[in-house]
């Protein structure tokens, strides 16, 4: 097993990482408040791990409530969210509950939520059961459900107790989810870290072949660059914007498309592609720069081309980006392969050729 810490004084946490932590509840146990738990997962998660998962906690003496969801990221919506309120209402849960999200993005982002505003707040605790919640959303304590006009529009910063990242349930993670969490992965080493990004070219068949070293390395090393950045800037006012990259470009994608249609990785991948076309735009980055984050996105079985959405469809979604200030859209570049900045000196032209030029 690695751990890492989120280094957020009083409110820090561990982060696990390794085969079969699933299956060790005397991790979660010393992160509880009381003995009271509800686990919340959805309909494709839930008949795979909820049981032997529950069972264990039980084993421990707790009290678990066990709440299913829909799956699926066109279920990131308010009635979905209701439905764990309403989980926790009937089984009288307080506010010394714990709530522990057993699943994906989603899951995760709508269990923070509701940890967040159920009687103004209660303990959460991440089990990512995929690669990309493993190795982003699960970390940091973003939490938010979508609006039809806009991606995780509406939710809260809300850190978690503890993430707990089982590399094992990677193995039932269907290929395309696999490849989505990679598009995360390759974000770390293009925004911040080189030395990933080529570890990352050297090793992308050991990944899609799941060899599990070489997936337990990935998580950690995508771990330790969403904490630092975490660490230094929490509720996003600087640094932790750069995690965006590709994500405005690639949110308008899947808000356009509606949700679910295209796979939160998928979209980030092509719009990772847009950011490298108009970062070369702006002087930049080379051809051969934006050919190796071509490439690699290639090789990881990801899209790098957007939606048929349309230049004037991206950019009406876009103005909905939460990192608009005073009416002034603000993207994520690369100055270089390695190094990210949040920049408003693109101009519209150069925004809308790009986006005709990958789509």
């Amino acid at each position: 097993m690695r751990t890492l810490n989120v280094e957020l004084d009083e409110r820090s946490y561990p982060i696990h990482i390794g085969a079969g932590v699933l299956s060790d509840p005397g991790l979660i146990v010393p992160h509880l408040k009381t003995r009271r738990v509800a686990v919340v997962t959805n309909d494709v998660v839930g008949p795979l791990y909820l049981a032997p998962f529950v069972a264990g906690l039980e084993a421990k003496g707790l009290q678990v409530t066990q709440i299913v969801l829909p799956d699926g990221e066109s279920h990131k919506d308010w009635p979905t969210l209701n439905l764990i309120f309403d989980g926790l209402l009937g089984e009288r849960c307080d506010r010394s509950t714990t709530l522990i999200a057993l699943g994906g993005g989603v899951v995760g982002d709508m269990v923070g939520f509701a940890a967040a505003t159920y009687q103004r707040g209660v303990p959460f605790i991440q089990v990512p059961t995929t690669l990309l919640s493993q190795v982003d959303s699960s970390v940091g304590g973003k939490t938010a459900i979508n609006h039809p006009l806009g991606k995780n529009m509406i939710g809260a910063f809300y850190q978690p107790k503890l993430v707990l990242a089982d590399t094992s349930v990677l193995n039932t993670l269907p290929d395309r989810e696999l490849k989505a969490g990679l598009a995360e992965v390759i974000k770390y080493g293009l925004i911040r870290d080189l030395p990933f990004l080529d570890w990352i070219e050297a090793n992308i068949a050991r990944l899609l072949a799941r060899d599990p070293d070489a997936l337990a390395e990935a998580v950690e090393r995508s771990c330790r660059n969403k904490a630092e950045v975490v660490a230094a800037d929490e509720t996003e006012q600087g640094e932790r914007a750069t995690l965006n990259l590709g994500h405005t470009f690639g949110h308008a994608i899947e808000t356009g498309m509606g949700y679910g249609q295209w796979l939160h990785g998928e979209a980030v991948a092509a719009g990772v592609v847009m950011a490298a076309d108009l970062s070369r735009r702006l002087g930049w980055l080379s051809d051969a720069d934006v050919e190796r984050v071509r490439s690699i996105h290639v090789r990881a079985g990801l899209p790098v081309k957007g939606a048929p959405l349309g230049a004037d469809r991206y950019l009406e979604l876009m103005a909905h980006d939460k990192k608009v200030t005073d009416g002034t859209l603000r993207l994520v570049l690369l100055r270089q392969i390695g190094r990210a900045v949040i920049t408003s000196e693109a101009a519209s032209a150069d925004i809308r050729a790009s986006i005709e030029a990958c789509c």
